[in-house]
């Protein structure tokens, strides 16, 4: 019933199994991959026949993990997983970036690539295995793919490089890298660092392919033994057509590339494929859509061509300059950071919020519930290139230039410990002409130093290109848009003056060398040294003061035994805090309590509210406190937020006091002197012994009792004095009796019983 091919090796001490033919046959192909405890399945499925007028290439690329995977149930309302997290989003980005440039030009059959993650152990990351199912399920699958190719992800720690690293060993390391490649070169590269060398950084790259080699291997065996036929692929001759494009317009396009100015070369381009069309007027839909595709392609060749033959670029710049930058903080007013960083014509306004433990974000997965204290989301509207288009959600793209900016700045973020705030950054894209991500990272430093979180050091990116032909190529430092999408790399790299915190490479050839990254990692440093230097001119360090519209935050110790009563009741005390200061107060099952206010009076009485509460009352100590209720032989005074005390009404005044209402109303503010605190922690108060204007002691001039009593109230006076109780006599013996002996025999009453009945016998019974 079922053909089951499988092929297992030892990948990075742990069994890498690759299995097809029993789940998902009806899929053109099918992988079950399984790495330690963890399981995905990735099926794909590809149309037999293009649409009508398509003219790309429709590669869709979804990961989802189940729940069940991990032994949970999801959370929220429906219960069920539904769209795609921001970590399912990025992963199958993450899938797709290595897998497109692996697709012959001119194929435009739709392909899905479903990978869903059905076992998760905790330890072993599903993203990789998913990306080596994708990979086998594609390679046997007969669609014409140039894989396979296989991943791994790196970790780096005490000088060593680690080959799939647990989670441990990442949180401990300098280093998180994923690497995705064939045979003979790398595909893709997603990074976030610890300030590591430019040498640090090519060595776990290079580390990462020899790692992914027995994978590939893999893969072409289970290939061998499972791969349905390849699918019939014809590639038409377009020469004759590109050569009379190249005869029509070739000279308009040469000239509208050199132009400058990105608004000037769109229209002298508009106006060259204008004067195309006639050509193939007649022709048609189809060739007209071919002759657009390849009018575009001869802008590559012409870009590509010059860059190569002279070093000119399409703004004029030789191939290492770095545009002309512009930087400024404190941009907005209510903000508590903000700059404004401009790159030639990119642009971004980048701010800085700062929030309390509440603000975090709440980040449900595999691998359970937890809190996200730094954030930075990126927007990318289309008035940003001159567009009308969509504006609303955040698209994948949206998700994965923040994600890379993220990376690149959370290494050199202070700890939670040091910086107790919730950090959102939000970086809205106003123009862009190339590398809008590398922007973000700039602006992001600057708006983060601005609102006064204590960066490591700053941080700046840079987006570097490729030119590749034959073996000839040029690595040109701060791409713009056109070299972008005519060039062969988009490789970003990100970092302080210390070392690299971020790497993101994407290629739309068929992988670049050693060589060519070495050249682009040094080409980048000294980019990126440049700009740290021109965002410098703007701030070079982290704001002293925070912005007056930002929370501060202050943080104390209770003791554990503690917490309960600064909390109450069902939270009703930490409520009434927070309700009667105006300040946010958090505290933690280890005791510290952050308390939170953009006024400073507000932090202070929420603080000294929780001393009070916490702190125990010292004899002598004068307090100023509030009248809470009244009895008739005194009044219960507040003061020390959480403490009650007793002024007895012979402690009210030095005269006497007949009715306490006449003097002391409840809410009056008294001052008052801790004169004893019992056993029980019940404390006994003093007002006449305070001046009650000036809160200054005042001596005790009231004359002593007669008798010599000054015992003060009878409910403070201490333990009885001999032959006030029992004292310390000892435990009564049974029935009563304590241990001093039987009692003398009493002599009969003289007295008769009272009149109305006799006494029982037992009272008039002799004694024992």
């Amino acid at each position: 019933m079922f053909n089951i091919h499988k092929q297992e090796i030892e990948w990075g001490g742990r069994k890498l199994t690759l299995e097809t033919g029993r789940i998902a046959r009806q899929a053109d192909g099918a992988v079950l991959a399984t790495y330690g405890e963890t399981v995905v399945l990735c099926a794909v499925t590809a149309a037999k026949s293009v649409k009508e007028g398509q003219d790309f290439f429709p590669l869709t690329v979804h990961y989802q993990e189940k729940f069940s995977a991990a032994g949970r149930i999801p959370g929220g309302f429906f219960k069920r997983e539904r769209g795609a997290t921001e970590h399912e989003t990025l992963t199958s980005r993450l899938i797709d970036r290595p897998l497109r440039p692996l697709f012959p030009e001119g194929f435009y059959n739709e392909i899905n690539v479903i990978a869903q993650v059905l076992s998760y152990d905790g330890e072993n990351e599903a993203d990789m295995v998913a990306m080596i199912a994708a990979s086998a399920a594609l390679t046997i699958s007969g669609v014409p793919f140039m894989g396979p190719i296989a991943s791994a992800r790196v970790g780096f720690n005490d000088g060593e490089y680690i080959l799939n690293p647990t989670k441990a060993q990442i949180a401990e390391g300098r280093l998180d890298l994923v690497v995705a490649g064939t045979h003979d070169a790398v595909m893709m590269v997603e990074s976030e660092a610890k300030e590591l060398s430019e040498d640090e950084m090519l060595g776990a790259v290079m580390f990462a392919h020899r790692g992914i080699q027995p994978v590939i291997q893999a893969i072409i065996a289970l290939a061998e033994k499972s791969a349905k036929d390849p699918w019939e692929l014809a590639i038409p001759d377009n020469t004759a057509m590109l050569a009379q494009i190249r005869k029509a317009v070739g000279k308009d396009i040469t000239a509208a590339y050199k132009l400058t100015k990105k608004s000037d070369r769109q229209q002298a381009l508009s106006d060259a494929k204008a004067k195309m069309k006639p050509l193939f007027a007649d022709a048609d839909s189809a060739t007209q859509q071919k002759a657009g595709k390849l009018f575009k392609k001869l802008e590559g060749e012409i870009v590509r061509g010059a860059i190569l033959k002279s070093g000119s670029r399409i703004d004029g710049r030789d191939t290492k300059t770095v545009r002309q930058i512009e930087a400024m903080v404190g941009l907005l007013p209510r903000t508590h950071g903000s700059a404004l960083f401009t790159r030639g014509e990119t642009q971004a306004i980048v701010t800085t919020t700062l929030g309390t433990a509440d603000a975090e974000q709440m980040i449900d997965g595999l691998d359970g519930l937890r809190y996200e204290r730094f954030m930075l989301h990126y927007n990318f509207p289309p008035y940003s290139v001159g567009e009308v288009g969509r504006f609303g959600a955040p698209s994948r793209r949206d998700i994965g230039h923040g994600k890379l900016a993220w990376r690149a700045v959370h290494g050199v973020l202070p700890t939670k410990e040091a910086f107790p705030y919730t950090i959102r950054v939000l970086s809205d894209i106003t123009e862009s002409n190339g590398s809008s991500s590398m922007a973000t990272v700039c602006g992001a430093s600057l708006a983060l130093m601005d609102a006064g979180v204590p960066l490591t050091r700053p941080v700046a990116g840079i987006a570097m290109g490729l030119i590749l032909e034959g073996k000839d190529f040029a690595v040109l430092s701060d791409i713009l848009g056109d070299e972008d999408h005519l060039g062969d790399m988009d490789f970003k790299v990100a970092g302080t003056s210390e070392g690299v915190t971020a790497l993101q490479m994407d290629i739309k050839i068929a992988g670049i060398t050693e060589e060519i990254m070495k050249v682009a990692l040094s080409q980048a440093k000294a980019g990126r040294e440049h700009i740290l230097g021109e965002m410098a001119k703007a701030l070079d360090h982290t704001r002293e003061e925070m912005s007056a519209h930002a929370p501060r935050i202050e943080t104390m110790q209770v003791p554990k035994d503690k917490i309960r009563d600064v909390i109450g009741t069902g939270g009703k005390v930490i409520r009434e805090i927070v309700a009667t200061t105006g300040a946010k107060v958090d505290i933690e099952d280890d005791g510290t309590v952050k308390i939170a206010s953009s006024d400073p009076e507000k932090i202070a009485a929420a603080r000294k509210w929780i001393e009070g509460i916490t702190m125990e009352a010292e004899v002598g100590k004068i307090y100023t406190g509030k009248v809470v209720s009244m009895v008739d032989f005194g009044a219960f005074v507040n003061f020390m937020g959480g403490k009650d005390g007793l002024v007895h009404i012979s402690e009210i005044k030095n005269e006497r006091v007949a009715n306490v209402k006449d003097v002391l109303t409840e809410g009056q503010q008294v001052k008052v002197k801790v004169l004893a605190v019992d056993e029980r922690g019940k404390v006994r108060l003093s007002m006449r012994l305070v001046d009650q204007d000036t809160g200054a002691e005042l001596e005790d001039t009231r004359p002593p009792r007669e008798g010599g009593d000054d015992r003060g109230p009878r409910g403070d006076r201490g333990p009885r004095r001999d032959g006030g109780g029992r004292g310390d006599r000892g435990p009564r013996r049974d029935g009563g009796r304590d241990d001093r002996g039987p009692r003398p025999e009493r002599a009969p009453r003289d007295e008769a019983p009272q009149e109305g009945g006799s006494l029982p016998d037992f009272l008039t019974g002799p004694r024992d």
